[in-house]
């Protein structure tokens, strides 16, 4: 059972490390810090893990986001496939300038997680 993470959140938080790989080249990073976020929409992720695989931001506008304290931003998107609990998980993901990604509802929703805060520890739990 992944424990929550103090060292970067108060109160702690569900972090999880996952792979991230690049679909033309074949690349990868592992071990990226994303915060398990059931009330994003979408998953977000670190720049600086993009740059260890030096993968393409999507050309284009970008895509307008709100934060939860309503602050609208423009973020890019790369396509890249995402490695979390034995699945991979491909598509485009949006990009965030902070050291750790967010795993959005848009994956979370494929996987049954049990948050146990008392025990301020995450696992992954058999579909019921």
């Amino acid at each position: 059972m992944p424990a929550y993470d103090a060292d970067h959140f108060s109160p702690p938080a569900p972090l999880a490390k996952v792979g991230l790989r690049d679909p033309l080249s074949g690349k990868t990073v592992s071990n990226v810090l994303m915060l398990i976020d059931s009330g994003a929409d979408v998953t977000m992720l670190p720049a600086s893990s993009l740059n260890e695989l030096a993968v393409q931001i999507e050309a284009g506008d970008g895509y307008e986001v709100m934060a939860f304290d309503g602050d609208v931003s423009v973020s890019h998107a790369v396509k890249l496939e995402l490695l979390f609990l034995g699945r991979t998980f491909k598509g485009h993901f949006l990009i965030i300038e902070q050291p750790w990604g967010i795993l959005g509802r848009n994956l979370t929703n494929h996987i049954c997680l049990v948050l146990n805060g008392p025990a301020l520890a995450w696992e992954e739990s058999p579909a019921r």
